[in-house]
């Protein structure tokens, strides 16, 4: 057991997918996985463990934003021993040729939070994603006939933004999209040299302000899953 989870020890697989949605980790277990049981339920952020093509997964809740995601990564690692983590969630697009339900595979994620100012003062990380398994994401995506972007993303604190156009300046620079957790995955698996990747599908767009309902994120988002699950297993 760690702080914030109750599995048992040797619970929990190397390889956990990392949903925001405790919903979409129980969805993600009961759709994919062999013989799921759930490994966690503290403050229903649930968990489950199973098999996909033979091999052992696990896939793990996390909750919103970075201070929420970095505790369960955090223990994941240096509780139960986790090798491969890949968040497994929804975003949105800064850009026209980003089109809604459009996978994009974090190469590295910019980030407006303050965490790794407390951790480096003055200067700057760039969190940044596995490249194994950001390449076999891609093939996997590709020879699934998926449409999937590689590239920057942004990670940010805040979701309802005073200043709606701030997006504007990370569009400018080629960032493809907002969420809320990759920068502190990336970092976190850094600094413990394990292995780490987000895949996340566009739910909405800041430019042509389409979105997908919540029903949708939670449930109908398999492409994503499918693609980090073989490039996690396959690479492991």
């Amino acid at each position: 057991m760690s702080l914030h989870m109750n599995a048992a020890e040797n619970q929990i697989a190397p390889t956990v997918l990392l949903p925001g949605d405790p919903r979409r980790a129980q969805h993600i277990a009961q759709t994919f996985f062999t013989d799921p049981v759930q490994h966690n339920d503290v403050r229903g952020m649930l968990g489950f463990t199973g098999s996909y093509k033979g091999k052992p997964v696990s896939v793990q809740g996390t909750g919103m934003g970075m201070a929420s995601a970095g505790i369960y990564i955090y223990e994941l690692i240096n509780d139960y021993g986790c090798q491969t983590l890949v968040r497994v969630g929804t975003c949105g697009s800064y850009r026209e040729d980003v089109q809604v339900r459009d996978l994009i595979l974090a190469q590295a994620a910019c980030t407006d939070s303050n965490i790794n100012n407390i951790r480096f003062g003055a200067k700057n990380f760039a969190p940044i994603a596995d490249f194994g398994l950001l390449l076999r994401a891609y093939q996997v995506a590709q020879a699934r006939g998926l449409r999937a972007h590689v590239g920057n993303i942004m990670s940010s604190d805040t979701f309802y933004h005073d200043d709606f156009d701030q997006y504007k300046i990370w569009a400018e620079f080629g960032v493809l999209g907002v969420e809320m957790e990759a920068a502190q995955l990336y970092t976190l698996a850094a600094k413990f040299g394990v292995r780490a990747l987000t895949v996340l599908t566009v739910s909405d767009h800041l430019i042509t302000h389409e979105e997908t309902t919540a029903e949708e994120r939670q449930t109908s988002f398999n492409g994503m899953i499918e693609v980090a699950l073989d490039a996690a297993l396959e690479t492991a």
